[in-house]
């Protein structure tokens, strides 16, 4: 068992956490993910919109995420940036259902934060770099909370949790964490690194109830809940080893288990 607690991690853990890094992390990957999305865009803005609307509905099976990204793509004529400029969305049922519990009237309460954001900073990047996220211990979190102030004021003084989290002292903030890996590192594989308010270095892993369970299960983590502090220690562990890129670990972190083996069993592989 490794001593998570003093950030040690056993020869084998890391060399099995850098063996499936590298396995996920091809092109194989995309066709399946909702990273696809924003992979189809060349402009900044229409790779931003795409990436964070793709990973606020990341939750739930990968194929209906995917199925309704595609939706959401199609609701937008596959322009997202004329879209949000354009205000196409304020003509939107706002009962319409776009993703489980995501209706049109999330859709609209996102979008129309991002058109003031664009209006200002002419994209999302310049944004963080202006809100100095890059410059925080902890820059997902420093974003959403900048961002929310923007999206609160353009929407009559209102919170929207279904877009981002309000609880930011607790929440892992999973899906925000997957947008910015997308848009910040760089290794030109999967993610597209068109970022660059936010060194990869100081990005944060994904914790879902998977990743959670498979980083306890290797002795990367002791703590039982899957929230901020949790993904703190977590990536702290990962970070020890990958000082530069801590998140390709998130590509292991996934893999692992996916097809039915425990780490147990590739350890002893």
């Amino acid at each position: 068992m490794n001593d998570f607690s003093s950030g040690g991690v056993s020869p084998e853990v890391r060399d099995l956490l850098d063996s499936e890094a590298q396995r996920i992390n091809s092109v194989s990957f995309i066709s399946e993910d909702p990273v696809q999305f924003p992979r189809r865009f060349s402009r900044l803005q229409d790779i931003e919109i795409v990436a964070f609307l793709s990973s606020i509905i990341a939750w739930g099976n990968r194929k209906m995420i995917c199925r309704d990204a595609e939706r959401m793509l199609l609701l937008m004529d596959n322009e997202p940036y004329r879209y949000v400029m354009d205000e196409g969305y304020e003509d939107l049922d706002p009962r319409q259902n776009l993703h489980r519990t995501f209706f049109g009237e999330h859709f609209g309460y996102f979008l129309r934060g991002l058109k003031r954001i664009y209006e200002k900073y002419g994209s999302l990047d310049s944004f963080s770099a202006a809100v100095r996220a890059g410059d925080s211990k902890a820059p997902s979190w420093k974003l959403v909370e900048e961002m929310q102030k923007v999206m609160c004021d353009v929407n009559h003084g209102t919170f929207c949790s279904q877009c981002l989290p309000v609880n930011l002292q607790q929440t892992a903030l999973k899906r925000i964490n997957m947008a910015l890996r997308w848009l910040v590192r760089d290794d030109g594989i999967v993610d597209m690194g068109v970022w660059h308010s936010i060194p990869k270095s100081r990005l944060y892993i994904p914790l879902d109830v998977h990743v959670g369970n498979i980083s306890r299960e290797l002795g990367l983590l002791s703590r039982k809940a899957n929230d901020r502090k949790s993904v703190e220690l977590l990536t702290g562990v990962l970070r020890s080893l990958r000082p530069d890129d801590p998140a390709v670990y998130d590509f292991a972190l996934f893999g692992i288990g996916v097809e039915g083996k425990r780490p147990s069993s590739l350890l002893l592989d």
